[in-house]
């Protein structure tokens, strides 16, 4: 397992709900809050593993020896939204990439757990952006989605950098046939 990056197409591509958990499920929850750790995330949407189910881990604190920070989310939703703040943003398919991304300053969630347990949580500042990133990546969108002009401007390269990256992945057969990202 490995974090895709983009424009790999599974990053574009609608997660299907969840409607059963079972063994396999938590394997992969296991092994995506291993991959998180690796690369020093503080979440990661089963889209990013190309994996089309709504599921995300997350760990508030981006710390392996703080589980009671970790959360898995299984078919997660936002149900009520407050406030708005601007602040630096970036995501493990994008590796390098930071900016300005505005979100809700506060978030109030729903997800169902590995146990099939659902839950509600209330989340501020950093821990309502960690929802809201991986929600949205459930949803096919990318924090690069939401920046501003200017933002846009200053990542502009780096994002074709992305692209040409990403050819060059597939023209040497690191993915399979049939992979090549809609942009």
């Amino acid at each position: 397992m490995k974090i895709v990056p983009y424009p790999h197409p599974s990053l574009r591509t609608k997660a299907e709900p969840i409607t059963m958990i079972d063994q396999e499920l938590h394997v992969l929850a296991g092994q995506m809050l291993e991959l998180m750790y690796k690369h020093e995330g503080l979440g990661l949407a089963s889209p990013q593993v190309a994996v089309g189910r709504r599921m995300i881990v997350m760990n508030f604190a981006g710390d392996a020896n703080e589980k009671d920070k970790e959360h898995v989310a299984i078919n997660p939703v936002i149900l009520e939204t407050k406030g708005a703040v601007e602040d630096r943003e970036g995501c493990l398919s994008f590796p390098g990439l930071y900016a300005k991304v505005r979100r809700f300053q506060k978030v109030r969630v729903q997800a169902y757990n590995l146990r099939g347990e659902l839950y509600e949580m209330t989340c501020t500042d950093l821990a309502a952006r960690i929802w809201q990133h991986e929600i949205d990546h459930l949803d096919a969108a990318l924090f690069i989605d939401k920046l501003g002009l200017l933002a846009r401007r200053t990542t502009k390269k780096a994002i074709e950098e992305f692209q040409r990256d990403f050819q060059k992945a597939l023209d040497k057969g690191e993915y399979p046939p049939g992979t090549a990202p809609k942009l």
